[in-house]
């Protein structure tokens, strides 16, 4: 346990952002070294693959994959922790914890290598926050990595608030929303606030936008199999007596599924193009799919239940009653490969959830001692998947 949280402090102390993080790399790789693993890096991103030979099959046993992202957040933490990091960006959404625990996991199955039915692959991933990290490890080969495709995959995220201390919870299906960008630049004619008449004023044509997207998905879209869009950028102008010659908006799109996201995309282009158009102004419309809806194999959450229940005790497991509308790459291995995505609450054991910052948050704090169960989880996974028990 204390070189777990020596571990994760370290790594906490130091976060780097994106793609590139090469000193979370080169600390990884001393920690695994010594294991019996075989270790590869990324050639576009630093990420780690490593593949452990279980000893007990004779090359054509199981495999499963273990994912931790690596990545940190553009925030300044202000959390006052004596191992807060002081370099402008945070281990705000608890990613320096998921490695320690995956390196903690390796050492369990590499310390019963010889029992294992089929191989692991270790999945130390950069650029989770918005950077498709596990896309490109997945082009680099990381789910053929031991020779064969991976036959289940797992990903354990903790939570900073809202759940009841060392709770585990998933659910069937769709466990997080896609997501989508949204990036408007509408183009007038700039004037005089006095003589709106004599300009054409993107303002106006923009606010209109903005309330119509609301009225999009409440129209348009089934309550069930919902969407919702968020405007969380707008810039126009310079003065308040100066009418601007254009205007931007940026917004984000989720939705439960892939078609409730088409049926959005699809609805988006046609309304702000005919607002611009009355408006007597133009529009440039920029609409990107991030990511898709992350989709838990129905057999891999009831594995998973199952160890937590076994290993920890009934109350340490709680259905997650509907999806999030967070959006996590881990997505795109979901898509290609049986699995689950599990959430885990480091709300600390004499705090109250509710009142606690949540992910993301520059005030966000996550208790240390969800390390060990965290670490003996995703080892449990691993064992009772290659033994076929989903």
């Amino acid at each position: 346990m204390t070189d777990l949280v020596a571990l994760r402090r370290e790594l906490h102390r130091a976060p780097e952002v994106g793609l590139q993080l090469p000193k979370t790399q080169a600390r990884l790789l001393r920690e695994l070294e010594g294991l019996p693993l075989e270790v590869t890096t990324g050639a576009a991103l630093t990420s780690i693959t490593a593949v452990l030979r279980g000893g007990a099959h004779d090359g054509n046993g199981r495999v499963v994959l273990l994912r931790a992202d690596m990545d940190a957040l553009p925030v300044t933490e202000q959390t006052g922790l004596d191992y807060a990091s002081t370099n402008g960006a945070m281990h705000a959404c608890g990613h320096d914890l998921h490695m320690a625990m995956l390196v903690g996991a390796a050492r369990h199955l590499s310390a019963q290598r010889d029992e294992l039915p089929g191989d692991v692959v270790f999945m130390f991933q950069p650029g989770e926050e918005g950077n498709n990290g596990a896309g490109i490890m997945i082009d680099e080969g990381i789910l053929e990595a031991a020779g064969r495709r991976a036959d289940q995959a797992f990903a354990l995220h903790v939570w900073a608030a809202h759940m009841p201390p060392g709770l585990f919870t998933s659910r069937p299906g769709t466990v997080m929303s896609t997501s989508g960008t949204l990036d408007v630049t509408i183009r007038g004619k700039g004037g005089h606030g006095s003589t709106p008449h004599l300009a054409k004023d993107p303002v106006p044509a923009m606010a209109e936008m903005i309330t119509s997207l609301q009225v999009l998905v409440t129209r348009n879209v089934d309550v069930f199999d919902p969407a919702v869009i968020t405007v969380g950028r707008v810039a126009a102008g310079t003065a308040r007596n100066v009418i601007p010659a254009t205007a931007e908006f940026n917004a984000t799109i989720r939705a439960f599924s892939r078609e409730t996201q088409d049926r959005v995309f699809e609805l988006i282009g046609p309304l702000l193009s005919g607002i611009a158009s009355a408006h007597g102004v133009e529009v440039d419309i920029d609409l990107e799919r991030d990511y898709p809806a992350t989709v838990n194999d129905e057999a891999s959450v009831q594995l998973a239940r199952r160890a937590v229940r076994d290993e920890f005790g009934d109350d340490r497991w709680a259905d997650l009653a509907h999806p999030m509308n967070a959006s996590e790459d881990f997505s795109r291995v979901l898509e290609a490969v049986p699995g689950a995505f599990l959430l885990y609450s480091a709300v600390a054991a004499d705090a109250d959830p509710a009142t606690m910052e949540n992910n993301h948050s520059p005030l966000a704090r996550y208790d240390d001692s969800v390390l060990v169960d965290g670490a003996h989880l995703l080892a449990e996974l691993a064992r009772r998947s290659l033994r076929g028990e989903a």
